[in-house]
C-alpha cells in the first residue's frame, strides 16, 4: 500500500480508503449499494487493514446513522490502527434543526456522531455540501472550536463548487480558523469535471482529492458491455437515478479501452480504472466501496502497479468531454492555453 499527504496536511492516508455506504443497508438508495452488518463489516475491516488500508469514510445519512455505528463497532479493539472519516450537513430530518452546517447543528451532530462510532475523536470531518444559509464565520468558527476541543483533528469538504471552497479557504486564513484539508469529490473516467476548476484550485491551495464513486456510479464494473444488456445484479436498476447521467456512447467508448488495457496488465477494468485516479494530481485516496469479500479484494488489486504513458494517454483520449466556459477556450485555444496550461 502506497500513502500519501492529506492534502498540504501532515497526516498520511492509504492511497486506497474504505467507504462505509454499504454498511446497514437502509432506505431505497443505501440497500442497493449494501446491506453488511457487524459481524460481515468486521470481515471487511480485517481485509482492508492487511492491506494495509487506514482511512474509513462514512456519513451521518448512511443508512441514517447505521453506517456509523457498524463501523464503530467494527473497529473496537483498534481504534489507534484507523483513521476514521464521517461527514455532515444534508438532512437527517424534515424539522428546521435537521440539516445544514449552523453552530447548533455540528455540535450536536459530532456529538451524535461520535457516540455511534464509539470514539472520542474524528480524524477528518468533511461538510457533505455547501450550506448557504449559514455563514461561513459560522461554520469555521464552529469547526475551529470543535478542532481545540479535541473532537476533531482535521477539516474538510464534500461536494462544494470552488468558490464556495476557495472563500471558505480566505476566510479560515482571515481568522486563523483551520483550513479544510480535503474535498471528497465525485472523479472518474466518465465524469472528469473535477479537472475544469477544483483540482487546479486543489493544487494552488494544498486541498487533497478523496475520490468518491470512482468507477462511475457502478458503470466501470467490468459488467457492462456495449450492446448487452444491464446485469440483473447491478446496482443501478434502484440507483441510476440518483447518480450524475453519463452518455452511453461516451461510456462505451471508455469500456473498450478499458478492456484492451485490462489485457495487456492482466489486470481487471474497475483496477484499470481505479489505477488512472491514483495517477492524477491532487488525489490523496481513492475511496472503494464493497458489498462483499470478492468485490473488496479485486479494488484492492488497483494497488502495486500502475499504467504506462500509452495506455494513460489512450484513456484520457477515449474519456475527454470538451470543458463548459469559461473553461474550454484554455483548451482550445493556443493565446489561453499559454496563460493557463491544464494540469493533465
Amino acid at each position: 500500500m502506497e500513502y500519501r499527504n492529506l492534502g498540504a496536511s501532515g497526516l498520511k492516508v492509504s492511497v486506497l480508503s474504505f467507504g462505509t455506504g454499504t454498511f446497514g443497508g437502509q432506505g431505497p438508495l443505501f440497500s442497493a449499494w449494501g446491506r453488511s452488518g457487524t459481524e460481515e463489516a468486521r470481515r471487511l475491516v480485517d481485509i482492508c487493514l492487511d492491506a494495509g488500508v487506514n482511512l474509513f469514510d462514512s456519513a451521518d445519512v448512511y443508512s441514517n446513522g447505521a453506517s456509523e455505528e457498524i463501523l464503530g463497532a467494527a473497529i473496537k479493539g483498534r481504534r489507534d490502527k484507523v483513521l476514521i472519516s464521517t461527514k455532515m450537513s444534508l438532512p437527517m430530518g424534515d424539522g428546521p434543526l435537521d440539516a445544514g452546517s449552523s453552530r447548533q447543528r455540528l455540535l450536536a451532530s459530532v456529538d451524535a456522531a461520535l457516540r455511534r462510532l464509539g470514539t472520542d475523536t474524528i480524524d477528518l470531518l468533511q461538510l457533505h455540501a455547501f450550506d448557504a444559509f449559514t455563514p461561513i464565520e459560522e461554520v469555521l468558527s464552529t469547526l475551529d472550536t470543535l478542532v481545540r476541543a479535541g473532537k476533531l483533528r482535521y477539516v474538510g469538504v464534500s461536494n462544494f463548487a470552488g468558490w464556495q471552497l476557495m472563500k471558505s479557504l480566505a476566510i479560515a486564513d482571515r481568522h486563523g480558523w483551520p483550513r479544510y484539508v480535503a474535498h471528497q469529490v465525485y472523479y472518474s473516467l466518465l465524469r472528469r469535471d473535477y479537472e475544469w476548476e477544483l483540482m487546479p484550485l486543489a493544487r494552488d491551495q494544498g486541498v487533497g482529492a478523496l475520490v468518491w464513486s470512482p468507477l462511475g456510479w457502478g458503470r466501470l464494473t467490468g459488467k457492462i458491455r456495449r450492446g448487452q444488456p444491464l446485469p440483473e445484479a447491478s446496482r443501478l436498476h434502484a440507483t441510476a437515478q440518483f447518480g450524475p447521467p453519463v452518455d452511453e456512447e461516451r461510456l462505451y467508448a471508455v469500456v473498450d479501452v478499458l478492456d484492451g488495457i485490462a489485457a495487456e496488465t492482466g489486470h481487471t477494468v474497475p483496477q484499470v480504472a481505479i489505477a488512472w485516479l491514483l495517477s492524477r494530481p491532487t488525489v490523496s485516496s481513492v475511496i472503494i466501496g464493497a458489498r462483499d469479500e470478492a468485490q473488496l479484494r479485486d479494488n484492492l488489486g488497483a494497488v502495486g502497479w500502475s499504467l504506462n504513458a500509452d495506455q494513460i494517454r489512450r484513456l484520457d483520449e477515449a474519456s475527454a468531454v470538451m470543458p463548459a466556459y469559461p473553461y474550454y477556450p484554455y483548451r482550445v485555444q493556443e493565446g489561453f492555453a499559454r496563460l493557463n496550461p491544464p494540469l493533465v
